[in-house]
């Protein structure tokens, strides 16, 4: 087999992946300790070699252009396959380090993830998470995110999608806003009530509220005054403000219901819930750091939720 790979050729390939995760051919050499000019030459000579741009620099800002984001992506999983390789031989496995890029729910992220991810980089602190608070589908390829948590598991086979939990469902109205109007005894009531709405960011369509009747799940189309879109959490501030019903997530609205802030309302309705679940790209070559924090939100999303307050 001839060889096609030289010394330098693989360290300018690694120093290229550096700096396509930190964004910064300064940060790159830092981690390398390096100069920010060899990090530069070594991406130089490979832009040569392989005849293609493979970032877009200014004096402010570093961007994998399309090409660069698909060299990127190869050469990471090649690297992370050399790796794998050497502790399959050695039994060694490395501590878990390097950037962890995950994409989650706003309301999510506020009341699940972030109140324990300072006790998650306790653990690992080689390790550096960015996270991107957002309600959209992202595309793992092309931003580069190693994980994201989402209500629902995508059709897409190359993905692993792991079930996390069984988020309850609560409708809540403040005080005020009940004693101006009354509380609905049955959800067939709600048609006389403003109930604030929320768009679907994927479809823009508005969710329909779940309940249980009789034993059976129900369904229900509602309507109001208002209509949030994108954050949920805003929709649940406009219904401590007295703006109307709104169905949520019992864990965000829980602390509200405990100071009194927010009343729930058709309790005996209730126990229906909307799944979240972890996904990440199929890979049979799982990095330490990913594999570390789907095992330890994991164990603690078997907890007690820790509301904000």
């Amino acid at each position: 087999m001839s060889r096609q790979f030289d010394d330098i050729l693989l360290g300018s390939i690694e120093l290229f992946c550096s700096a396509a995760e930190l964004g910064s051919f300064t940060a790159a050499a830092t981690a390398a300790a390096v100069t920010p000019a060899a990090v530069s030459r070594a991406v130089s000579r490979l832009e040569a070699r392989l005849g293609v741009r493979l970032f877009v620099r200014t004096t402010r800002t570093l961007h994998l252009t399309e090409a660069g984001r698909e060299y990127f992506d190869q050469c990471r999983k090649a690297l992370a396959q050399l790796v794998e390789a050497e502790r399959a031989v050695t039994g060694r496995q490395s501590a878990p380090s390097g950037l962890l890029r995950i994409s989650m729910p706003t309301p999510y992220g506020h009341y699940r993830v972030l109140p324990i991810l300072p006790e998650f980089t306790r653990r690992h602190p080689d390790v550096k998470v960015d996270f991107h608070l957002s309600n959209r589908n992202v595309d793992f390829g092309d931003e580069g995110f190693d994980l994201a948590i989402r209500g629902r598991a995508p059709a897409d086979s190359t993905m692993i999608a792991r079930p996390l939990e069984d988020a309850e469902l609560v409708v809540v109205a403040a005080p005020d806003y009940l004693k101006r109007m009354g509380t609905p005894k049955t959800p067939d009531a709600l048609p006389g009530h403003n109930c604030i709405q929320f768009a679907l960011p994927s479809t823009g369509r508005n969710i329909p509220w779940l309940f249980r009747v009789n034993g059976a799940d129900v369904e229900l189309p509602t309507a109001g005054l208002y209509c949030c879109a994108e954050d949920i959490l805003g929709a649940v501030t406009l219904a401590r403000a007295g703006g109307g019903l709104f169905q949520t997530y019992r864990f965000i609205a829980d602390a509200d219901l405990k100071a009194g802030r927010l009343v729930e309302v058709l309790p005996g309705f209730g126990g229906r819930s909307r799944p979240f679940c972890l996904i990440y790209p199929h890979n049979r070559h799982v990095a330490a750091r990913v594999r570390a924090f789907v095992d330890f939100l994991v164990e603690h999303l078997r907890e007690p939720p820790r509301f904000i307050t």
